[in-house]
């Protein structure tokens, strides 16, 4: 299973349960790593995607405790019903919020990051995985710059 985000550089990674800063360029890399793929989605980082619906040319598996159903999605109630409905998927990835980035990260075996060179305020925060051992950056994209701001992408992977 693998994950996609967007870190600052404290690696906050949102305020208010939606993204201080967002970047058209990481929005693009988010649609194309993502692209016929399923994602396990938190129900509030759901409310968050446009319209509040679930994400176009993807399969949604939206965790959440309420008994609810979503069109065009999936809904489960608990990480294990979240990993046994990713298995019938080729490629899953967890895109969020902060508490599904926690719920799943023991089952991640890759994360796809964007490493933004700011430091807004952020309430939430995913792992430090330059500071942790048993993850390794194996892929490090050139710095490049949207608006002023300084962007780049990298791979890290469970070692």
């Amino acid at each position: 299973m693998d994950a996609i985000v967007a870190v600052y550089a404290d690696w906050g990674i949102g305020d208010g349960g939606t993204q201080p800063v967002v970047l058209k360029a990481d929005r693009a890399h988010f649609r194309a790593v993502t692209e016929g793929a399923a994602v396990i989605v938190g129900r509030r980082t759901l409310g968050d995607f446009p319209g509040g619906k679930p994400l176009k040319g993807r399969q949604n598996l939206v965790v959440t405790r309420q008994d609810i159903d979503i069109p065009g999605a999936r809904v489960v109630h608990s990480t294990e019903e979240a990993l046994a409905a990713a298995e019938a998927y080729e490629r899953c990835l967890v895109i969020g919020g902060a508490s599904i980035y926690r719920q799943f990260y023991p089952h991640i075996k890759r994360v796809y990051l964007t490493k933004i060179d700011l430091v807004p305020h952020s309430d939430s925060f995913f792992p430090n995985l330059d500071a942790d051992p048993s993850w390794a950056c194996m892929e490090r994209g050139p710095w490049l710059e949207e608006d002023g701001i300084r962007y780049q992408f990298c791979t890290y992977e469970r070692v």
